[in-house]
């Protein structure tokens, strides 16, 4: 994996620590949710100006990815009511990389050296051992195992979906740009359904997480697609799920939280996963 692939992929998820962080500063979350995923549209939009239409071929890859993205979102939320976020979501990122390296390997066909499953279960691991910072509930509570498990699904779906789609579409900017659109345009029908007046109120009152929260977010996928093209999916996925790392440092910097033992442990493990990757590019 070369090394400027690396270091975007970091990038992206710096980004994506960086919206997330913006969405759970706000006490409702599907307000701010729905603010960032519609913040999508115009950046998209302006990206398909620059950006060379993907090819017809990939339109059933851009569909499916629209819907796996629009599922995870909806999933995502209703784990703030059901489950608690902070094992739910640790369990679905550190998942993800294993399910997607796994479906590469066995039955796409992709290959992937013992060093670089080495270093991709050990970001996974690295990332899932922060669901027990609170303690062995969130791994004991089937509930919230199942909650990871299908969130971590859709993660990995949506991931091998959008790598192959760009792949297909011979333009990783305009798969995305197509996708992201049809994404928000989606969503947003669905809060309007679901929560009506949920749409206005996040245009009028977060407006600012709309530019700033969807600029951050599209930036960070967008980067990651380009990097699919580019690197093995599996890998590309594990870096990216190191955004948790960078939440943990937005969380110490700005939130004033506690850096325990166990986050150290479980930040070292994680590092030396990224670093297994370095040393093998």
């Amino acid at each position: 994996m070369p090394l400027p692939v690396i270091g975007l992929v970091l990038l992206a998820a710096f980004l994506h620590a960086t919206w997330n962080f913006l969405v759970k500063r706000l006490d409702d979350k599907h307000i701010s949710m729905t603010a960032v995923v519609l913040g999508h549209a115009p950046f998209a939009l302006a990206a398909l100006c620059v950006a060379p239409l993907p090819k017809p071929d990939s339109l059933p890859y851009i569909l499916a990815g629209a819907a796996l993205h629009v599922g995870y979102q909806l999933f995502l939320l209703a784990s703030y009511r059901v489950g608690d976020l902070s094992q739910v979501y640790p369990l679905a990122r550190g998942v993800a990389p294993l399910i997607v390296a796994g479906v590469s390997v066995a039955l796409l066909g992709m290959a992937l050296s013992p060093m670089e499953l080495l270093a991709v279960t050990t970001i996974g691991i690295g990332i899932m051992s922060f669901a027990t910072v609170r303690g062995t509930d969130g791994i004991r509570n089937g509930q919230v195992v199942v909650l990871a498990i299908v969130t971590g699904t859709f993660i990995a779906g949506y991931s091998l979906v959008d790598g192959i789609g760009a792949r297909v579409a011979g333009s990783a900017l305009g798969f995305y740009g197509v996708l992201s659109v049809i994404n928000s345009v989606v969503f947003a029908i669905l809060m309007r359904w679901m929560r009506p007046g949920i749409v206005t109120r996040a245009l009028r009152q977060e407006w600012r997480l709309v530019l700033g929260g969807g600029g951050a977010s599209v930036t960070a996928y967008a980067l990651v697609i380009w990097a699919f093209t580019l690197a093995p999916i599996a890998l590309v996925t594990a870096l990216r799920e190191t955004s948790i790392l960078f939440a943990l440092m937005l969380g110490v910097a700005r939130l004033k939280e506690r850096l325990g033992g166990m986050k150290v442990v479980s930040t070292l493990l994680t590092i030396a996963g990224v670093a297994l990757l370095c040393l093998h590019r």
